[in-house]
């Protein structure tokens, strides 16, 4: 199954559950830091949001508290996320990685990171 598509709070919630484990949604709401925290009732609108989308689950409830965990992983978002970015430039790669290039926010151990993985993605694909 598809990672859903999240907005930038969904993903501030997702990345508390993703570093901390299960959370009430106080607890993910006390986890934004307090200069930049959404109001308590939006941050329970979104989590309910996020469990309708199956990005997450109430797993317990203690006492009036709901106690909810991650169903998507990290990388599964993530890789939704840079899916979604390259569609937007016709599945095609290079004007992204131009761009990162340019900025400087391509290093050239990111570059030999790739290299690496294309070796190692290279090497499985003779062993079929």
């Amino acid at each position: 199954m598809r990672p859903p598509k999240l907005t930038r709070l969904e993903l501030q919630i997702m990345e508390t559950l993703w570093t901390q484990g299960t959370c009430s949604v106080r607890e993910i709401h006390h986890a934004f830091p307090a200069s930049d925290r959404p109001a308590f009732t939006t941050v329970q609108t979104t989590i309910y949001r996020l469990e309708r989308k199956h990005a997450l689950r109430r797993v317990k409830r203690i006492s009036n508290a709901n106690i909810f965990e991650a169903v998507i992983s990290r990388d599964g978002a993530r890789g939704r996320l840079i899916d979604d970015l390259v569609s937007l430039f016709g599945g095609r790669t290079k004007p992204v990685m131009a761009h990162l290039i340019e900025s400087g926010k391509l290093t050239l151990d990111d570059i030999k990171e790739a290299e690496r993985a294309i070796r190692a993605l290279a090497r499985k694909d003779n062993k079929r």
